[in-house]
């Protein structure tokens, strides 16, 4: 695989991101971006560990529980620790994973992503969400589309500005797996958090937009939940990301992210 040139002279969502994580695979005008926002909304850093906490909860849940063998991972991001194949393949070595991204930085950094254990397998396609029969074709190669697959979507449809474009392309994902097969989705919203909350994210949100060449859309819980039309939703529903299943704590219920997140079942 060899990557285009990376233009570090505007931000990119991966890259601003990984800021978010505290991770180091960034460029100035990334970091730039990212404080900015932090100053104005310090909020920002949980919602990007309460997504990345929802990525390792809910593909533990499809390895497991749901016996899901077969992950594609659209926008999947930059590397960082316990990425969906770490994730699927300690509970199931087996598992094969495909990533999806269009960034040239996250294709610098693919070997990380392709790390996976002997019995399954992973792979990288360097493609865009709005290509979906070039990411089916690609996929085809490691997954088999006879079998569930788990469509991993987390942090990614808020960054497509066009509604009927991303329930389009949703549509042509979902037909082309079987029964039995997974939906996961992560999106940003401002319907989540008190007053205080939501005027510091709307705040933020408009520095990253007028810096960004990608702006990002944030939708309701009506807009989002039909991303599901047609789908069993598992429970408990669609909820903000950090009350999807979590972790048993003495500290009892975690507090809300403006986040919602959700994992649909294809009947």
């Amino acid at each position: 695989m060899r990557a285009r040139e990376i233009d570090t002279s505007v931000p990119h969502s991966a890259r601003v991101w990984n800021c978010f994580l505290g991770g180091k695979d960034n460029y100035p005008v990334d970091r730039m971006v990212a404080e900015q926002a932090m100053r104005i909304f310090p909020h920002i850093t949980e919602i990007a560990r309460n997504d990345r906490g929802f990525l390792k909860r809910v593909v533990r849940y499809l390895a497991g529980e749901a016996g899901i063998r077969q992950f594609l991972d659209i926008g999947t991001g930059l590397p960082t620790m316990d990425n969906t194949h770490e994730v699927a393949q300690r509970v199931a070595p087996e598992s094969r994973i495909v990533y999806v991204d269009n960034d040239p930085l996250v294709l610098v950094h693919a070997q990380a992503l392709l790390t996976g254990t002997p019995p399954g397998a992973t792979d990288y396609i360097e493609a865009d969400f709005r290509q979906p029969d070039l990411i089916l074709t690609a996929a085809a190669e490691t997954l088999d589309f006879d079998r569930p697959v788990a469509i991993m979507l987390l942090g990614l449809l808020h960054y497509i500005p066009d509604y009927d474009q991303v329930r389009a392309v949703l549509a042509r994902l979902l037909d082309a797996v079987p029964s039995g097969s997974y939906l996961a989705v992560t999106h940003a919203t401002f319907e989540l958090g008190d007053e205080e909350i939501r005027t510091a994210n709307a705040e933020a949100l408009a520095v990253y937009n007028e810096k960004a060449p990608v702006p990002l859309t944030p939708r309701g819980r009506e807009q989002v939940g039909r991303f599901f039309d047609g789908l069993e939703l598992v429970e408990p529903g669609l909820v903000t990301m950090s009350r999807w299943r979590p972790e048993d704590t003495p500290f009892g219920e975690p507090p809300e992210v403006a986040g919602f997140a959700a994992l649909a079942r294809k009947p």
